[in-house]
C-alpha cells in the first residue's frame, strides 16, 4: 500500500493492507463542509465507535456534547478563536473529560473519591477522552465524513462549560467538527515525520532520530507552499512553544481546572 502522501516520500510503502489502514492512511483535517447533515444514525455509530476505545480501569471518564444549534455553534466558534468552520459544520462534538460522573457515584454511595483530586486521574480523563474521540474520527472517515479537531475550545474553558451546562468536575478537552467534506477545499494529506524520527528499537536514540528532521522540514515546506502556507515544521514548533503568549490563554489552564473541580494535585 503506498504511503507517498503520508510521508511526502515517493518510495514510502507498506506491504500489508486492509480497509481500516486505507482509511487511517488517508486521514486529513477537513475545514470546509458540504450541505448534507450528519444523521442521527451516523452520530449513534460515531459514539458507539468512541465507546469501543480502551479505557483505563473501565472508568469511562468522558462524555460528549453534540451541538447542532446554529447560534450555539456560533458562540462556540467565537470562544475557540473565531474559527468559521465550527459554525459551518453541521455537527460540532465537544468532548468532555468528565470526572463528574464518578464523583456523583461516590456521593450517592456515601464514600470518598479522593484519588480523583490527583494529576493521574486528570490525565486518565484526558487520555481516555482522546482515545475515544480518535476512534470516532476513524469511524467518521469510514462513513464518508470529514473531521477536524479543535484544541482552541480550551481557550476559554469556563465560558465553554457555562455554554454547555457542564457539571462540576468536567471540562471540555477539545472539539470536533464533523460533516461531509467539500471537495473544493484546497487541502491534502499532510506529510508526517519519517518513521525513523519517531520509531526507536529497544531504547531511545535521540541523535539518530533527530537526523531526519532536516529532510522533513524540506518535505513539509514543499507541501505547505502548495497551499500558500509559509515555514518549515521546525519553525512552527518553535513558534508554537516559544512562550505563554503563544498558548492563546491556555497558560492559565491549571488554575482553571482547579476552579472547575479538577485540582490535579
Amino acid at each position: 500500500m503506498p504511503l507517498t502522501a503520508r510521508y511526502g516520500d515517493p518510495d514510502a510503502a507498506v506491504s500489508v493492507a486492509n480497509d481500516v489502514l486505507a482509511v487511517q492512511f488517508a486521514h486529513r483535517s477537513v475545514r470546509r463542509f458540504g450541505p448534507r447533515d450528519v444523521t442521527a444514525d451516523e452520530l449513534t455509530a460515531l459514539v458507539a465507535a468512541a465507546q469501543s476505545a480502551p479505557t483505563s480501569s473501565n472508568l469511562q471518564p468522558w462524555s460528549v456534547v453534540a451541538v447542532r444549534d446554529p447560534e450555539r455553534k456560533k458562540r462556540l466558534s467565537a470562544l475557540a478563536g473565531n474559527q468559521a468552520f465550527i459554525a459551518q459544520a453541521p455537527l460540532f462534538l465537544v468532548w468532555i473529560a468528565d470526572l463528574g460522573r464518578a464523583r456523583r457515584l461516590a456521593d450517592r454511595a456515601g464514600v470518598a473519591a479522593d484519588a480523583a483530586d490527583y494529576l493521574e486521574t486528570t490525565l486518565i480523563g484526558f487520555i481516555d477522552t482522546a482515545l475515544a474521540a480518535q476512534n470516532a474520527v476513524v469511524a467518521a472517515r469510514s462513513l464518508g465524513l470529514g473531521t477536524v479537531f479543535v484544541g482552541a475550545i480550551r481557550n476559554h474553558p469556563e465560558e465553554v462549560a457555562a455554554e454547555l451546562g457542564l457539571p462540576p468536575h468536567a471540562v471540555a478537552a477539545f472539539g470536533l467538527a464533523v460533516g461531509e467534506p467539500d471537495p473544493s477545499e484546497p487541502a491534502g494529506i499532510k506529510p508526517r515525520l519519517p518513521q525513523a524520527a519517531v520509531l526507536h528499537q529497544e531504547t531511545y536514540d535521540a541523535v539518530a532520530a533527530d537526523k531526519h528532521i532536516e529532510l522533513y522540514d524540506e518535505r513539509l515546506t514543499t507541501y505547505n507552499s502548495t497551499y500558500g502556507l509559509p515555514g518549515a515544521w521546525s519553525d512552527r514548533v518553535l513558534a508554537r512553544l516559544r512562550g505563554p503568549e503563544s498558548l492563546a490563554g491556555r497558560h492559565v489552564l491549571r488554575a482553571v481546572l482547579e476552579r472547575l473541580g479538577l485540582p490535579s494535585r
